[in-house]
């Protein structure tokens, strides 16, 4: 077959449905029902959410970058979904009236092992582009390494190119993110769910995004909405948050596509 033919059936995407502005509301009300149907490894699954956070920060604090925990933070949505995989099987097995146990939601990955670490490690690379972009912009504005947390925010504020550091953080930030949502919308439930190749399903997602443009953007707030406010709990109501989140996720893969 030639290459041409080989790379038209990979990126051919499934077909997707058009939604309405009240869908994203019942797929939050079918999260929340996956949710009270296993409680235990929901909170479980989060917890480890919660102890990820925690490590992080120390982490940070302890290499003496604190100032870098917005951008840890910001890091956080990039790669969720793929830790969310789990939770997304926990769906599918209450959707197939199977049992749901944590074993084999921390083993879903097993169920598309190419596919899902494959998009794991472009979410990785994008979280990566989007420190690289962090960093620049510090050094851009203190000519040195991030300064302590007690003088990051002052010397963001006080600085002269403060203007340019919003202009081209909040830039960067939004193409960085739009992008990693496109691509990952329906892309990782639908590996899970189905044996395609991965480029397939990066092309359903982003025709499921640009079919239903105005629609995705109200849900992508939603999600940056709930889990702001996990974090801003210090990461303790991302127990409840992220797999509520991620049951929702799954509701939406498969009210997209055909």
């Amino acid at each position: 077959m030639p290459m041409s033919g080989l790379l038209d059936l990979t990126l051919r995407h499934a077909p997707v449905r058009r939604l309405t502005a009240d869908d994203p509301g019942h797929w939050l009300a079918a999260g929340w029902r996956d949710f009270r149907r296993a409680p235990a490894v929901s909170l479980s699954y989060g917890a480890l959410f919660v102890a990820i956070g925690y490590i992080g920060v120390l982490g940070l604090f302890n290499l003496g970058l604190e100032s870098l925990v917005p951008v840890f933070l910001a890091s956080f949505f990039l790669v969720a979904p793929i830790f969310a995989v789990g939770l997304y099987e926990v769906s599918r097995r209450l959707e197939a009236g199977e049992r749901p146990v944590l074993g084999a939601a921390l083993a879903a990955y097993r169920r598309n092992p190419r596919g899902i670490v494959t998009m794991g490690l472009v979410l990785m690379l994008s979280m990566a582009a989007w420190a690289q972009v962090a960093m620049l912009l510090f050094m851009m504005v203190f000519h040195a390494n991030p300064p302590p947390l007690e003088d990051f925010f002052y010397g963001i504020l006080t600085s002269r190119q403060l203007v340019w550091f919003i202009a081209v953080g909040g830039v960067s930030g939004y193409v960085i993110a739009s992008v990693v949502f496109a691509i990952s919308a329906v892309s990782i439930p639908m590996l899970l769910d189905r044996d395609i190749p991965v480029g397939a399903a990066i092309a359903t997602s982003i025709a499921a995004v640009r079919e239903n443009y105005l629609v995705m953007f109200g849900w992508a707030a939603t999600i940056v909405f709930l889990v702001g406010i996990g974090l801003a709990t210090m990461f303790i109501g991302l127990a409840v948050i992220l797999p509520w989140v991620a049951y929702a996720t799954w509701h939406s893969y498969r009210a997209l596509v055909v």
